[in-house]
């Protein structure tokens, strides 16, 4: 059962309607609190003030963005969401992303500083959300793109030459392969013989990188079942591709998504050498070392330590070869919080009552209290399904105050989504305070990797939106962005 985190309001408010939710007390009225001047707080001042007029409409085809810290903007969302109530609005406590692109600028700069050797193609299908395409864009970063429409996201950007994409998938559809072929996208991966045949058929002056199978037992997300050759199967593939006239100028291996032990890649990047050794038995001389993705947030300083003695141990002699990667969770993750409505509340009834609710059946031991939230796996959560991830909530707002106290009673509870569906639990079990009521919300951070882009709107629930603000580093961030769209770039639909 995991434990509860509840926020400390980095600026303390409260907030009042004349009408609250149903079930809901009314909301009290206390404007938002300025931080101290003196403050030893690890943010700036700045980043915590919000002038809603400060909103800046940089691409006329995207929301504005905003300045602030996250927290504030989730607040501001909680505060919006009740005055829409008062109008009786549909969908008033709809559930909603806050994304700070200043997180993402960090993340790059922290890369650059850890790996200023290992070029960064960020992993578009993490999450291809139109400000963290453009921003990574204008910082110069390349693109590992899956598909056909991934591809023509990032050229609709402008500005994007299509050197800097790579077709990372060794197994595509025919017409994707002529189609790269038309826009100029050159480099793709290969792990078969059947799509050499393919290549050579609709793309002859393809640039080929041999994906390697690379073990993946140490990350959450395994590849290798489905993508990767083996290495003894390798020399007999690049002879074919020599055979067909097709031009291999390097390698490429995944370790797969979230690995959470690193130093399996210095095993990778030793059979990436060895397959460097089997293409110049066969005539190629290799000029890419690409090592692929699986990078996470908190063990990036690890992962560049080892990738960096791996490479000088194998590759002592570098010259002619460039190296890059395929960075995808890493850049976003921690950039998007997600904020939900409770919508629903499921409990034993009042005490000296012998119906549960359709809980009686439960073990003592078993949460009592069920939460309906509006957003779940058919949603932003399908994290939980696809990604294998764990989502733990944090109190955004309860009785009408984003004032929590630490002490606050704690009772076994569960979380649902709004769907009709059993399967739809984001939370089996999980410590939440015992008053906890409909109309509260909760937060939910780390949301922002495999979450928006596989979506859906089963049973009509629609997406959850997102509001973009910028902290730490915001004006550079800004700087960059107001750069491409001055060149004219940036400017396409969402």
């Amino acid at each position: 059962m995991s434990r509860l985190d509840i926020l400390s309001p980095a600026t303390p408010v409260d907030f009042q309607v004349p009408v609250s939710f149903p079930g809901s007390p009314g909301f009290r009225d206390t404007p938002v609190l300025d931080r101290p001047e003196d403050s030893s707080s690890v943010h700036e001042k700045s980043d915590f003030t919000v002038d809603e007029g400060e909103a800046e409409k940089i691409f006329a085809s995207l929301p504005p963005l905003h300045r602030g810290h996250p927290d504030v903007h989730l607040r501001n969302g909680i505060m919006n969401a009740s005055r829409k109530a008062t109008e009786n609005k549909i969908n008033a406590e709809k559930a909603f992303f806050v994304a700070d692109l200043g997180q993402v600028y960090r993340q790059h700069q922290r890369w650059l500083q850890c790996m200023p050797d290992i070029e960064p193609f960020y992993a578009v299908k993490c999450n291809p959300d139109p400000y963290v395409l453009r921003l990574l864009a204008a910082l110069g970063a390349g693109f590992d793109c899956a598909s056909n429409g991934e591809i023509a996201k990032v050229l609709a950007l402008g500005g994007v030459e299509p050197d800097r994409i790579v077709f990372a998938n060794p197994c595509k559809a025919t017409s994707f392969i002529r189609s790269a072929a038309k826009v100029g996208v050159d480099k793709m991966t290969f792990d078969n013989e059947d799509e050499l045949y393919k290549i050579a058929r609709t793309h002859p002056e393809a640039k080929l990188i041999v994906r390697i199978l690379a073990d993946d037992s140490k990350s959450v997300c395994r590849f290798g079942v489905k993508f990767g050759a083996p290495l003894e199967v390798v020399p007999r593939l690049l002879m074919k591709a020599r055979e067909l006239h097709l031009d291999v100028i390097g390698v490429s291996f995944h370790v797969g998504s979230g690995c959470y032990d690193p130093t399996i890649y210095d095993d990778a990047v030793r059979r990436a050498r060895d397959a460097f050794h089997m293409g110049a038995r066969v005539g190629y001389q290799f000029s890419l070392l690409d090592v692929g993705g699986g990078f996470e947030d908190e063990h990036l300083e690890t992962a560049a330590s080892v990738l960096t003695r791996a490479i000088q141990r194998y590759f002592p002699d570098r010259t002619g070869i460039k190296v890059i990667a395929e960075p995808g969770r890493y850049y976003v993750s921690r950039a998007f919080s997600l904020a939900t409505n409770i919508i629903a509340r499921r409990a034993p009834m009042s005490e000296g009552s012998s119906e549960q609710e359709g809980v009686s059946d439960l073990k003592t031991e078993d949460p009592r209290v069920m939460y309906y939230i509006n957003d779940g796996v058919y949603g932003a959560f399908n994290c939980i399904m696809f990604d294998h991830q764990v989502v733990t909530p944090h109190v955004l707002s309860m009785n009408g105050s984003f004032h929590l106290s630490g002490a606050v009673a704690m009772s076994a509870s569960s979380v649902w989504g709004p769907t009709c569906d059993s399967l739809d639990q984001v939370c089996k079990s999980v410590m939440l305070p015992s008053g906890l009521q409909v109309g509260d919300w909760l937060g939910w951070h780390e949301m922002g990797a495999y979450t928006i882009c596989a979506a859906s709107q089963f049973n009509g629930f629609e997406l959850s939106e997102v509001v973009y603000t910028t902290s730490k580093g915001g004006e550079k961030v800004r700087e960059v962005l107001r750069r491409i769209a001055a060149d004219g770039y940036g400017h396409g639909e969402m």
